[in-house]
C-alpha cells in the first residue's frame, strides 16, 4: 500500500475541472463567445481536460444522468455518455484525474465494474466513480419503472452495488498475471477468486473479466448531501463533491462527514470534501460582477421558473419576477431526506437570508444550481479559497467556470498561480494516479488480505 504524501509534507487542495458543455451558467451557451457549436465534439472536451492537466488540476469530472437533463429548449440538454468521453479523452493526456458519474440504479454491477476498470488500466490508473442513486421519474420511465424506488431502497441498493463492484475489482490480486511462457500458466488460479455474491438485490458469481486496475480500484466518489447520502458517503466515499453557499454551512458538512468517517472506523483525512466554485473572474471586483449581470441578463426566466418548481414541487406562476419570493414556500425543507431536499434547503436558505426578489433568485441559481458563485479579482478569489481551505469547510473544489474555455483559462492563469505562491497547490504532479493526486492509498485486494490473514 502506498500513500504519497509523507506526514511532515503540507496539507495540499484538490482542484477538479467540473466540465458542462458551454459552461455551468445556464446561459452560457447564449453568449457570443461559447463554444455550443461544439458540445458534442470530442477535441473540446480534450481540449479542457488538456488545460486542466497543464495546471496541474486533480482531475475532470462528469456529472450525468441517464436521460435528457431537462425537456426544455432552452440549454444544452443532450450529452455524450461519460466512461466513453473520458476513454477517448485518456488517449490524449496523461496524468489528470478522470471522475465519470455512473448510476447504482441503471446499471448492473458487473458491467459497470467492467467499464470503470477499463477506464482505469486505459488511463494509467486516473479513474473515479462518481457514484449516484438517480432521482428523476422522467429517468425511471427510460428504463421500464414506472417510478423510483425511494430514497432508502436506492441507498440500500447501492450499498450493495458497491460491495459487489468492490469485491469484483479485487478478485484478480495484483500479481496474479504470470505471463510465464515457460509453464504456459498466464494467471495463477489461486489468485483469481469468484466472489459468489448472493444478495438481496444482485446475484454474482465473478470474478472480473479483467485484471486488478493501476489504482487497485477507481476512487470511490460520491455527491449526495441527503441524510441517506451523508451516512453513504461516511462509509464509502474517498471524495464528497457538495454545495454551499456559506462558510458556516460548509464548515458544519465538514465537520459531519468527518465525524461520520471517523465512526465507521475510516481515517477522515482519506474522505475529501470538495464544495463547488463557480467563479466569473475580471482585472477588478466591478469588472467580474458587469460579467456576472451580463451573464444573468442572458437568461430565459422561464426556464429558471420550470427548474426551480421541479425541484421544489411548488409553483410559482403566481409571483411577479420582481416580486419579493415568501419565506413560507419553502417550508419544511429543513427535513432533508432526499438530495433533491437537500439543493432545495440550499435556495430556502437564499431566500430566508437575503429576502431576494424571483428575479434575483433566478439570477443566484443560474450560475452555479446551488454552487457557490463568485465574482471578483483572482486575488479575490483565491482568498475565498485559502479561507474555505484553512479553516475546516473544504479540502479542495470542484471549479465550475460559468463559460468553457475563457473563464477556466481565467482562472488556471490567474487564480491557481497566487495559490501556488502559498504553498497551497502543487507546481508539478507527484505521481500519476487519481490517488497520488488526491494523497488517498492504494487499497490491498480483500482476497489478498484474507489469505494474508489466513497464513500468518
Amino acid at each position: 500500500m502506498t500513500n504519497p504524501r509523507q506526514p511532515h509534507q503540507p496539507r495540499q487542495l484538490s482542484l477538479n475541472a467540473f466540465l458542462h458543455d458551454t459552461g455551468h451558467h445556464e446561459a452560457s451557451w447564449r453568449h457570443p463567445e461559447s463554444s455550443a457549436e461544439r458540445a458534442h465534439d470530442i477535441e473540446f472536451y480534450v481540449e479542457q481536460a488538456q488545460k486542466a492537466e497543464a495546471a496541474k488540476l486533480d482531475g475532470v469530472f462528469f456529472a450525468d444522468i441517464p436521460g435528457l437533463w431537462a425537456a426544455t429548449p432552452y440549454r444544452p440538454t443532450a450529452h455524450l455518455e461519460p466512461i466513453t468521453r473520458l476513454s477517448a479523452m485518456a488517449a490524449r493526456t496523461e496524468k489528470i484525474g478522470l471522475i465519470a458519474t455512473a448510476s447504482t440504479t441503471f446499471h448492473e454491477p458487473y458491467n459497470l465494474a467492467r467499464l470503470f476498470s477499463s477506464l482505469d488500466i486505459i488511463s494509467g490508473g486516473r479513474a473515479g466513480w462518481n457514484i449516484v442513486t438517480t432521482q428523476s421519474e422522467a429517468v425511471a420511465r427510460n428504463f421500464s419503472l414506472a417510478t423510483m424506488p425511494d430514497p432508502a431502497e436506492r441507498y440500500a441498493r447501492a450499498q450493495e452495488f458497491i460491495d459487489v463492484v468492490t469485491k469484483l475489482w479485487d478478485s484478480w490480486e495484483d500479481d496474479a498475471v504470470l505471463a510465464d511462457r515457460d509453464s504456459g500458466r498466464y494467471f495463477d488460479p489461486d489468485k483469481v477468486h469468484a466472489i459468489n455474491h448472493v444478495g438481496r438485490f444482485f446475484q454474482v458469481e465473478g470474478a472480473l473479466a479483467a485484471p486488478r486496475s493501476p489504482q487497485g480500484r477507481p476512487v470511490y466518489v460520491q455527491a449526495g448531501s441527503s441524510n441517506e447520502g451523508r451516512a453513504f458517503a461516511a462509509r464509502n466515499a474517498e471524495a464528497i463533491f457538495t454545495a454551499h453557499q456559506t462558510l458556516g454551512d460548509a464548515q458544519a458538512f465538514y465537520d459531519d462527514i468527518k465525524s461520520r468517517a471517523a465512526r465507521f472506523g475510516r481515517d477522515p483525512g482519506h474522505v475529501k470534501i470538495l464544495p463547488g466554485i463557480s467563479p466569473f473572474l475580471g482585472d477588478t471586483e466591478q469588472e467580474a460582477k458587469e460579467l456576472q449581470q451580463y451573464f444573468n441578463e442572458l437568461t430565459v426566466p422561464a426556464y429558471g421558473i420550470g427548474q426551480l418548481e421541479s425541484l421544489a414541487g411548488i409553483s410559482l406562476g403566481h409571483l411577479e419576477l420582481d416580486e419579493r419570493v415568501p419565506v413560507e414556500l419553502f417550508a419544511g425543507s429543513g427535513d432533508v431526506l432526499d438530495n433533491n431536499r437537500s439543493r432545495l434547503q440550499v435556495v430556502a436558505n437564499i431566500v430566508e437570508r437575503d429576502r431576494p426578489t424571483l428575479r434575483q433568485l433566478l439570477h443566484r441559481l443560474a450560475g452555479g444550481r446551488g454552487h457557490n458563485v463568485v465574482a471578483g479579482t483572482p486575488l479575490q478569489v483565491a482568498d475565498i479559497i485559502t479561507e474555505w481551505f484553512e479553516n475546516g469547510a473544504a479540502d479542495g473544489f470542484n471549479v465550475m467556470p460559468p463559460l468553457y474555455p475563457q473563464l477556466l483559462d481565467a482562472f488556471t492563469a490567474g487564480v491557481v498561480p497566487i495559490l501556488q505562491e502559498r504553498g497551497l497547490f502543487r507546481t508539478e504532479y507527484a505521481g500519476s494516479t487519481l490517488r497520488d493526486h488526491y494523497g488517498l492509498p492504494r487499497p490491498d485486494s480483500l482476497y489478498a488480505a484474507t489469505a494474508a490473514a489466513t497464513t500468518a
